[in-house]
């Protein structure tokens, strides 16, 4: 018999939630953002969960050639583009866009003399300080591109660094939506510029934010970054983490639980043990009071997060027991309140989820 910790993935969710990412920016194309195993998800599933995206976006060379494989004949964006010159020959055999966003890439394309085109997208920092031009210099960048004759559509784009917090005293969404029109005026080509959290402020921002092409990511698996929780926005959970109660220990009070001995009761408690630990991808720092759901009722973790086991708090459970079915993250127990109890996001959750976890569809 497996162990009892699976992971079930929710497709039906993920359409659901693509529909959304079209409601909020009605007029653009949609990109669905598949990139790390699709948020954990698995590539496969993904692919067929957001069928009716207008592409797959990602960055990984070896999963966008399985989609091809896996019969994906829409197009696929390489969201960092290509390292080294060779790539730039896969990319025109699979019919792979690109992302430009350093001198050295635009030299690789103008020494490379490809026998076709590739579709680009150039890259603007607009303040994320990550990839990109600067908005002085993506007039230049564009001219020497649009000089090779290997290069077919240039799309302009850029990352919001706030868009989850729109009036950001550093770095306002605005302010870099500023930056990107004034480096992109006078050249013509479509925009990508939303992400998740930028699509789901597109109400706020109203025609402040156009963009042709969108980008959504973590928003297609049901969780937020919009500042508000998921439910708020109608998108539904698309993975559920759940395992069940593998033994039960009453202890008296004073004494302590798991490794450090840092938790200690302060009554007379059952303890119930899960099957799920940090080398199942929960995540090790999750503090005492971060919320599992036993039996449907909510419980809390007590203790450390162990490589193979948890333990909670079965006071609110009484009738609880071995078998009992555990919830860990999903259906009435949003990742996001997971993550933000163990200190990180829903991002790091979905896309830590280890290769030993059972996954089936549901």
């Amino acid at each position: 018999m497996p162990r009892p910790i699976v992971a079930t993935i929710h497709l039906n969710s993920m359409k659901h939630n693509l529909a959304r990412a079209k409601a909020c920016a009605p007029r653009a194309k949609v990109w669905g953002v598949v990139k790390a195993n699709a948020y954990g998800h698995g590539l496969e599933r993904a692919m067929r969960g957001l069928a009716g995206a207008d592409g797959l976006a990602l960055i990984e060379f070896d999963n966008a050639v399985r989609l091809r494989e896996l019969g994906w004949t829409k197009p696929i964006l390489l969201l960092e583009g290509f390292f080294e010159p060779a790539d730039l020959i896969l990319m025109l055999a699979y019919g792979f866009n690109g992302a430009v966003h350093c001198v050295e890439q635009i030299e690789m394309l103008e020494a490379a003399r490809l026998p076709g085109t590739i579709d680009l997208h150039l890259k603007m920092n607009t303040g994320m300080n990550r990839l990109g031009f600067m908005p002085h210099a993506f007039a230049t960048a564009h001219a020497r591109l649009r000089a090779i004759p290997a290069v077919g559509q240039i799309t302009f784009m850029t990352h919001f660094a706030n868009a989850d917090e729109l009036n950001h005293s550093y770095l306002p969404m605005s302010e870099q939506i500023r930056r990107f029109k004034a480096g992109v005026a006078g050249l013509e080509g479509a925009c990508c510029v939303a992400n998740s959290a930028g699509m789901l402020r597109q109400a706020d921002l109203d025609q402040e934010l156009v963009s042709d092409w969108v980008r959504p990511g973590i928003m297609l698996y049901g969780a937020s970054a919009g500042g508000k929780p998921a439910a708020a926005f109608d998108l539904l959970p698309t993975m559920t983490l759940g395992s069940a109660i593998i033994g039960v220990q009453d202890i008296a009070p004073g004494d302590a639980v798991g490794y450090g001995s840092r938790y200690q009761a302060d009554r007379a408690l059952r303890v119930g043990v899960i099957a799920c630990g940090y080398a199942d991808g929960y995540p090790r720092h999750a503090a005492h009071g971060t919320p599992v759901l036993v039996d449907g009722v909510r419980t809390s973790l007590i203790g450390r997060v162990s490589m193979d086991m948890i333990t909670v708090d079965l006071s609110p459970v009484p009738a609880a027991h071995l078998g009992s079915k555990v919830t860990l993250w999903g259906g009435a127990l949003p990742i996001d309140e997971v993550a933000s109890a163990a200190g990180t996001i829903g991002y790091e959750l979905m896309c830590a989820l280890a290769p030993r976890v059972r996954v089936v569809e549901g």
